[in-house]
Formats: structure tokens, C-alpha cells, sequence
């Protein structure tokens, strides 16, 4: 199998970017990891552009990757348009990984960018409403929510402001893993304080600022057990990635120095498994083929980020990546075990609900911080003596989770 390396990683800062345009982000991001990798635009054989909403909310409904590659002057080379909900920019990643390892190309751009924040509000919360099978949504709503059924939520602990409905599917999933487990509000808000903590350190972050675990309880609540600073938010932003084989590290001179290993790259889809078989769980799966590729153990993992769109994805997700056993996320996140300096930090890019959540960019997001990571250039968020990393990425719903999953393996050289 051929040797993939990523050699360039860019990244706009993620946030409500209402003076910014779609394209200046893309370029900024393609500018900004081509610079990383000392590559010209006409070096890139291939390029697989992220998006969920372009079309939706600027009325690209057909080709956003060509006209996007276009405008920076990326010519005569094959363009892909890549959606895959919340895992839309990993899946990218994992397609350029498939063209190297193929000799399709030796060098190839995965790149992510979303414009979420626009003046009609109904019609930014409508880009989430296809992120399950449209034609059944009343039986999607049932079979999720009612995985909350075991705790009632106590009164005023649900938002009156609107929200997407997946902060309800995600309060479903939380309350089932608090009768299931007996994880806790409060270490679900562990979490989230230790993310907000980590992204004052990380400039990107489209928020940088500490709250303590009493602060992110006090926050106006979203729905039982979710209070607001244990969301993500909605987001602007981008992220780039540009990754080559072996011929490709040969044609860039010097970037041999700073290039990150990719060890694994694995899409998976679900099964209709029940609550009642959690060695089934997406995550878990994908987790398993990534250790067999890799040749690694979840052991071996120094530093890891994953997909917390709301703060319960970190301990679900710490979980399914054999981190911890199950049922042992919350009480790992509450002793500290997640943080920078602990036994297995995670997310320490602030995650999702700090750093931000700009669906086609987040994965990619994630990828720029574990590079930056595994090169020791991570400033007071650094993660001493990282060498291997893991990410996570999910996106969508069918049945009772992700209806994809991506997850990725670097390793420094």
C-alpha cells in the first residue's frame, strides 16, 4: 500500500463571518495550506471540495467544486463535489487518500467551506432538516426521541427559542446514556467547560473564552440534559488539507520535514443494530477497521479529536474509539482525563461546540489541528509528545445514530 502524507493544512478562522464570502474563505484556506506545503495551485492532481449548504443558502445547487477550484485557478484536473452531512469534509479527506493510494494523482487538495450565517434564520435552520431520510420523519423523530423516554426533563430545562431538532435527538441520546450508564448533567458540562478551556488557547476558535462546569449548567438551557455552551454553534468557515504518496513528497522540496503520515482513512456506514449492542455502534466499527489498518492499538493514541456537536458526542465518542470502556466517558471527562495534560486528551482544538461547526469544514478542521499537533506547533494547547493521533467524524441519522462515520489515523514521522 502506498504511503499517503499530508504536507499542507490551512484553516480560516471558524465564526460568524458576516463580512466574509464563500470564495474568500476557500482561498484563504487553499492559500494557506499550498503555503504550508511550499505547493503551487498547479500542483495539485485532483481536488474534492465539502459543502452541505452551499447550494441550499447561496443558490449553488450544481457544481460548488468546480466553480470554487476555478476561481483559485485550479484547472484541467478532475473536481469532485463531496456531501456527506457533518462527515462531508472527513469523507473528502478519505476520497483523496483513495485517488493517492491509486496513483490516480500524486498530489491531491480535500477541502471544506460553509457561509451558515445568513439574515433568514428559517431557512439556515432548514439545512439540517435533510440530514435523515425525508420520506419518514415522523418514524425517524419517534425511534429517536424516544431513547429519552427514561428521565423526564425537569421543568424550564427545555428552550423556547427555536433550535434544529437534532439538539433533541441529541438530548434523547444523552438521557439515554444517563439511565443506561449513570452519566451525569454535571459530566456532561465537563466536558464543555474543558473544551471552552481549551479553545482560549487556539485563535481559530469561533469562541475563546473559559466558562467553569457551574457556568455551562447555568446556561439558558436547549433541551434536558443540553444547556447553550454545550452546543456547537452554527459557523462560518474553511479548511483545506493537501495531502500527496510518495512520488508526490519527492516532487515538494523540503516538505518531507514537517509531512504527517496518514496510517489509516475508513468511511463506514451503520447497521440496524439495537440499543442493546453497543459493540455495534458506527463509531466502534469504523474505530476497528482504522486500528487494523493502522497496525495500531487504541492505546497507542496520544491525542484524538472527535465529533461533539453537543458535549455528549465526546464521551459517546471516547467511548466507541475504545479510549475508555463504555459507560466510563463521563466519569473519565469529569476527573480530567480529557484535558490537556490528562491520561487521553481530547478535542483540544476547543471542538465542535467551541471551536465551531462549519458542517462541510469540520472534519478538515479536526485534521488541522492534529497535524498542528503532531508537529509540536500547537503554542499552550500542545499535547507533549504526540505522535500518533486519531479523528472522528460523524454525520447524519438512519435508525438510532450517524448514518456515516469517517475516522483518521496520523502519525508523526
Amino acid at each position: 500500500m502506498n504511503d499517503i502524507y499530508v504536507v499542507g493544512v490551512g484553516m480560516t478562522h471558524f465564526g460568524r463571518l458576516l463580512d466574509r464570502s464563500l470564495y474568500d474563505l476557500v482561498e484563504e484556506a487553499v492559500g494557506l495550506a499550498l503555503q504550508d506545503a511550499g505547493a503551487s495551485i498547479s500542483d495539485i492532481g485532483a481536488a474534492y471540495y465539502g459543502t452541505l449548504t452551499n447550494g441550499m443558502l447561496q443558490g449553488q445547487t450544481a457544481i460548488p467544486g468546480p466553480i470554487a477550484m476555478r476561481r483559485l485557478g485550479l484547472e484541467g484536473v478532475p473536481v469532485f463535489t463531496v456531501e456527506n452531512a457533518c462527515a462531508t469534509g472527513s469523507s473528502a479527506f478519505n476520497l483523496a487518500t483513495i485517488a493517492l493510494r491509486a496513483g490516480q494523482c500524486d498530489i491531491a487538495l480535500a477541502v471544506g467551506a460553509e457561509k451558515m450565517n445568513i439574515a433568514d434564520k428559517a431557512k439556515m435552520f432548514a439545512v439540517f432538516d435533510g440530514g435523515w431520510d425525508v420520506s419518514t420523519v415522523e418514524q425517524n423523530t419517534e425511534t429517536l426521541l424516544s431513547m429519552g423516554k427514561g428521565i423526564v426533563p425537569p421543568p424550564g430545562s427545555m428552550s423556547e427559542r427555536p433550535y434544529s431538532v437534532f439538539m433533541d435527538v441529541y438530548a434523547a441520546i444523552c438521557r439515554n446514556h444517563m439511565e443506561r450508564y449513570g452519566t451525569t448533567q454535571k459530566q456532561i458540562a465537563a466536558v464543555a467547560a474543558k473544551n471552552h478551556q481549551h479553545s482560549v488557547h487556539n485563535p481559530l476558535a469561533q469562541f475563546q473564552q473559559a466558562f467553569s462546569i457551574e457556568e455551562v449548567l447555568a446556561s439558558p438551557p436547549i433541551a434536558y440534559p443540553l444547556t447553550t455552551l454545550m452546543c456547537s454553534p452554527i459557523s462560518d468557515g474553511a479548511a483545506a488539507v493537501l495531502l500527496c504518496n510518495a512520488d508526490g513528497l519527492k516532487r515538494l522540496q523540503g516538505a518531507d520535514k514537517r509531512a504527517i503520515r496518514v496510517l489509516a482513512s475508513v468511511v463506514q456506514t451503520g447497521t440496524s443494530r439495537t440499543l442493546d449492542e453497543p459493540e455495534k455502534i458506527i463509531a466502534c466499527l469504523a474505530a476497528k477497521k482504522a486500528y487494523e489498518q493502522a497496525g495500531v492499538a487504541p492505546s497507542d493514541v496520544d491525542v484524538a479529536e472527535v465529533h461533539d456537536a453537543s458535549a455528549i458526542g465526546e464521551i459517546l465518542n471516547a467511548e466507541s474509539l475504545m479510549l475508555v470502556p463504555f459507560g466510563e466517558g463521563g466519569p473519565a471527562a469529569e476527573r480530567g482525563d480529557f484535558t490537556v495534560g490528562g491520561k487521553i486528551p481530547i478535542n483540544p482544538s476547543g471542538g465542535l461546540e467551541s471551536k465551531g461547526h462549519p458542517i462541510g469544514a469540520t472534519g478538515l478542521g479536526q485534521i488541522h489541528e492534529l497535524v498542528t499537533q503532531l508537529r509540536g506547533e500547537a503554542g499552550k494547547r500542545q499535547v507533549a509528545n504526540a505522535r500518533i493521533a486519531i479523528q472522528e467524524n460523524g454525520g447524519g441519522l438512519i435508525g438510532i445514530e450517524e448514518a456515516v462515520v469517517a475516522i483518521n489515523i496520523l502519525a508523526k514521522q
